[in-house]
């Protein structure tokens, strides 16, 4: 397994990052928040992934409203695995009857960081996330909440998610940041453009989410797959037509593409072309099942070279003529 040593700290990690959002009872954007959601897999998914090479867990409140990292800290208790692991949760929103709203202010820093530590039965937590930036706070009152857990001794690091450039240059200038989370996958690509020059050019680590761009990378995906209500994938544009047709022929011709140079399909494609990707140091792939562990075993010692990096552009420009980003995950302010 691929590692890396994390910016502006002593942190060494994996560079596939376990994520955690589709495990709880209350997990959006998976297949359905009650189907296919059982917690004796997701355990034995964290132990798997980890006995795996898999050494960065990346989790947050809001996924499973607590349950997710409730999970985190049980699978890791259960297997004595906590010093083996880089442990990353996130904080910075609030939520009200299922619904997450932005929520950065001091208080509810530091009375979240509790809730955490607690969860995740750890005194410390490596890398500390703002989840989303609070347009309602200063942002020098998150910053300075953050320098304040991190001197206490209650985090190793501090990282931002969900920022723009311009946000990621003006909070790493009030508290030094080790990381940027931010989404980025074959087919949600607008970091390109702005924050990802930026976090090379400040050396911010670099953690890409929704490698599998909420699960239209795994290849499972059919014309006819339907959501369960409260599925985040609903209110995304990718899904709807005459979009998901459009994604589903790329899928389509990605999967081909993988599996005729030696992969099982394109999720350890989109997973490799990630991690590939100049500036990106972690990339997070979702699991709930343990056996969804085994693509990641494909990828050690395998990279993409130029002629497939150019196929890969030559099937996205020609199969989708109206991309969309994900700026539909956006949660409102308070």
């Amino acid at each position: 397994m691929e590692t890396t040593t994390l910016a502006n700290s002593d942190l060494t990690s994996s560079r596939i990052t376990l994520g955690t959002r589709t495990m709880g009872t209350g997990a959006r954007d998976s297949a359905a928040a009650g189907a296919g959601w059982d917690r004796h897999n997701a355990l034995q998914a964290i132990l798997e992934a980890v006995e795996n090479g898999i050494t960065t867990i990346d989790t947050a409140p809001l996924y499973g409203f607590g349950e997710s990292e409730a999970l985190v800290g049980e699978a890791l208790h259960r297997g004595r695995l906590r010093q083996h692991v880089t442990l990353s949760t996130q904080a910075g929103l609030d939520w009200h009857d299922g619904t997450p709203f932005r929520d950065a202010r001091p208080q509810r820093l530091f009375e979240e960081v509790h809730a955490s530590l607690r969860r995740l039965r750890t005194d410390v937590i490596d890398l500390y996330q703002v989840h989303w930036p609070d347009p309602a706070c200063p942002l020098e009152d998150t910053a300075g909440a953050m320098a304040t857990l991190r001197r206490q001794g209650k985090i190793r690091a501090v990282g931002v998610s969900n920022v723009t450039g311009e946000q990621l240059r003006a909070f790493h200038a009030l508290c030094p940041l080790t990381a940027v989370q931010v989404p980025y996958n074959l087919f949600e690509r607008g970091i390109e453009e702005d924050l990802l020059p930026t976090a090379r050019e400040l050396g911010i680590s670099v953690l890409g989410y929704s490698a599998l761009c909420r699960g239209l990378l795994s290849g499972k995906m059919r014309p006819h797959t339907r959501f369960s209500s409260d599925d985040l994938r609903n209110h995304d544009p990718k899904f709807q037509p005459p979009r998901y047709a459009q994604y589903l022929e790329a899928v389509d011709a990605l999967n081909t593409l993988a599996r005729d140079n030696g992969l099982s399909g394109v999720l350890p494609l989109a997973v490799r072309w990630l991690l590939d990707q100049p500036g990106v140091d972690l990339a997070l792939w979702g699991v709930r099942r343990p056996e969804q562990i085994l693509p990641m075993l494909e990828l050690d010692g395998w990279h993409l070279d130029d002629a497939l990096n150019a196929e890969i552009e030559r099937i996205l420009a020609e199969t989708i003529t109206d991309p969309v980003g994900p700026e539909f995950m956006e949660p409102a302010g308070r």
